[in-house]
């Protein structure tokens, strides 16, 4: 099963990606690799969660706001990689918690993509990571990520 059959067997789709609210852009392919800009959870221009993990969202809560930010990032790096047939790599996933004080088990939080990834692109989806967590995200966003992925030359 290709990654998209996969997507869809599992319920899912790639979605619309995200116009920016800044001077930048979702995705930036620079020879077979692809670097995205920071993803929220946002769906149909909802953010859906908001808030600090774990006094404001529960870790299973902030578990899926990573698999709905990483799918976000999935979408701007097949924009511009020549689709998610291409990627050859996930190389590197960072994700951001926004983080109650004492809050220690970001890995926990950037499980919720990494597990996905591996679920839809198989082997081809482990990666390297850092699960970091920070005081504060961008419109209190409880989960921020970003990847490094490579693709097949066009």
């Amino acid at each position: 099963m290709n990654p998209l059959e996969k997507l869809e067997a599992m319920g899912l789709k790639l979605p619309t990606v995200a116009t920016p609210v800044g001077a930048y852009v979702p995705a930036v392919r620079v020879g077979d690799q692809v670097v995205t800009s920071g993803q929220l959870p946002m769906r149909d221009g909802q953010l859906l969660s908001s808030g600090k993990i774990p006094s404001e969202v529960s870790v299973e809560q902030g578990q899926e706001a990573a698999r709905v930010a990483v799918l976000n990032a999935l979408a701007a790096a097949a924009s511009v990689g020549g689709g998610l047939e291409s990627i050859t790599q996930i190389v590197r996933l960072n994700v951001f918690v926004n983080s109650a004080a004492g809050f220690t088990d970001q890995p926990k939080i950037a499980n919720g993509a990494s597990d996905l990834l591996v679920e839809i692109l198989g082997d081809i989806g482990r990666h390297t990571r850092a699960a970091v967590g920070v005081a504060e995200l961008p419109l209190n966003a409880s989960v921020e990520l970003d990847l490094i992925v490579q693709v097949r030359n066009a």
